[in-house]
């Protein structure tokens, strides 16, 4: 094992170190005015039961982020292996990452026909951290298939758990 104390670590030697710890991969959506947006994260996690809380995490300049803190309100939508396609397309630059894509609205709000998983939120708080913005909301609605073929990161790439 390398170790390094720099206390001047960079954000590549954190990446490197992050490649090491496997995380799901979901896609966050919302609606501005009638056009739904989105975008592909692996930061996300339960926050509270009681209340039941989530967070995701989004930078700074992300144009979702920019509607989600206008309209109040998102969703959570959990990947399976079947649909990693879906997480390259919405972590893609692109004017119109749902051309194509079969959703539904919930309660204003748009959830991924392909999703394992996903839950709607109001947002409850918003906290910047350095280039990030945590987005801590409220579930009003959940829903799962029971699908059971997660889509994880890992070491900058896609797999299924085995």
């Amino acid at each position: 094992m390398t170790t390094r104390a720099d206390p001047a670590l960079t954000g590549e030697d954190l990446r490197t170190f992050m490649r090491t710890w496997p995380t799901g991969i979901a896609v966050v959506t919302s609606t501005a005015g009638t056009n739904p947006v989105g975008c592909t994260v692996n930061s996300f996690t339960s926050v509270s039961l009681h209340p039941p809380l989530l967070m995701i995490s989004l930078a700074q300049h992300s144009s979702t982020l920019a509607v989600i803190r206008q309209r109040e309100s998102f969703a959570v939508n959990v990947l399976g292996y079947a649909h990693r396609r879906l997480a390259t397309r919405f972590a893609t630059p692109g004017d119109d990452r749902f051309a194509g894509v079969p959703w539904n609205e919930r309660l204003g709000v748009p959830v991924l026909d392909a999703a394992t998983a996903a839950a709607v939120c109001t947002v409850r708080q918003v906290v910047e951290v350095a280039d990030h913005v945590l987005v801590i909301g409220s579930p009003c609605w959940c829903g799962h298939r029971g699908e059971s073929d997660p889509l994880v990161f890992f070491d900058s790439a896609h797999h299924r758990l085995a």
